[in-house]
């Protein structure tokens, strides 16, 4: 019994990239869908209105404080009260401009906003800006 080992057909030489360009574009729209999602804070909040200028593109520690009285510093990590003050005097060392912004939400307890505001200042900031949102003109 002799078996034929021989080949009448060529090898393939070629490689298919159908499914690697399919795969490329799904993983492709994945991200463009998620990303959003990953740059938006963890910490929802409605801003008062003001008329003033545009914030600058300066580096600079964030303080924000949603509705439930949560704290966020540079919309990382969340903190209690007690912890603030060095939490921000840490932050505040790894920017060159020494500018602190609370974003406190509109129906924040007052409290809460001057906590934060004193744990700014232990911290010897340059500049504390409050953020707001941009008034509509009123006609």
């Amino acid at each position: 019994m002799a078996v034929d080992t021989s080949f009448d057909e060529e090898p393939m030489c070629e490689i298919n990239v159908i499914p690697l360009v399919d795969i490329t574009l799904v993983l492709l729209i994945i991200f463009m869908v998620a990303t959003p999602f990953m740059t938006q804070s963890r910490l929802s909040i409605t801003l008062p209105q003001a008329v003033t200028d545009e914030a600058k593109d300066k580096e600079y520690v964030t303080i924000t404080i949603d509705k439930n009285a949560n704290v966020s510093i540079n919309e990382k990590n969340v903190y209690t009260p007690k912890e603030m003050e060095q939490v921000i005097a840490q932050k505040l060392m790894k920017v060159n401009e020494k500018i602190i912004i609370i974003k406190a939400d509109l129906d924040i307890d007052h409290g809460t906003v001057i906590d934060a505001l004193d744990a700014a200042k232990k911290a010897n900031p340059k500049k504390i800006y409050f953020a707001t949102q941009h008034k509509k003109d009123k006609i």
